[in-house]
């Protein structure tokens, strides 16, 4: 398979690159996870056992609270069909092969999963290829031993639009990521139970966090309300 442009320019773009990528450490805004509950029992109407898996964007990092982060936003959501016993396991850093290690050992059986991957396995320059394969492992994994009837698999960030990344270091990583996200697209196909979600948002400042790298408490509610939806009518 040929290489894409933005492959090929790596090499030449290397001392840039890294210069960047140290740039954007050093003047990030580190922030938490946040505080609250991470399982728990609400609302009324049959049960629904809930997991909610993934990297920061899954735990929720650029909201204050669970309550506002993706955890609290589809619990409420999904309360108005059901009562959700919902469990969150997701950390910070996290890649696929990482959550896939976490939730190996993990108690089910889950009746819906949501997961959020894919931005630690850009940029640690997982390959499309393997990132499909390893999706594929965790699609086995929750459909499996865990027996979840119903996954929203969310789509890899549009990375080239994170207000903390500069140019040209958020073009490659963009490039990488849409690829990333073409290959996850065909391993979700292959599972009746799952499918794959991708928010179009416009370019709005209060969708980003302060660090400009994470959701707003604003996301989160939007795609709370669109991957409850997903599951909801299945």
């Amino acid at each position: 398979m040929p290489f894409a442009a933005d492959q090929l320019l790596r090499v030449p773009l290397l001392p840039v690159l890294a210069a960047q990528g140290l740039a954007v450490r050093r003047n990030a805004r580190l922030l938490p996870e946040p505080t609250g509950p991470r399982a728990g029992r609400f609302g009324c109407g049959p049960r629904l056992r809930l997991l909610i898996a993934g990297d920061s964007s899954a735990a929720g990092v650029g909201a204050g609270t669970q309550t506002q982060a993706l955890s609290g936003c589809v619990v409420r959501n999904l309360s108005r069909h059901y009562c959700v016993e919902w469990q969150l396991e997701a950390t910070t850093g996290h890649t696929t092969e990482d959550t896939i290690a976490r939730l190996e050992g993990l108690d089910g059986p889950f009746d819906m999963a949501i997961t959020a991957l894919g931005v630690n396995d850009v940029t640690r320059l997982v390959s499309a290829k393997v990132f499909a394969d390893r999706q594929a492992r965790l699609m086995e994994l929750l459909t499996g031993p865990l027996r979840v009837r119903r996954v929203v698999v969310m789509a890899v960030p549009q990375m080239h639009r994170f207000p903390a990344l500069p140019h040209p270091l958020a073009w490659v990583l963009g490039q990488q990521a849409a690829r990333l996200d073409r290959a996850l697209q065909k391993a979700v196909a292959q599972y009746a139970q799952a499918r794959h979600l991708a928010l179009d948002l416009p370019d709005d400042p209060a969708l980003a966090a302060p660090d400009g790298y994470h959701p707003s408490p604003k996301t989160y509610a939007i795609w709370a309300e669109a991957a409850a939806h997903l599951l909801h009518q299945g």
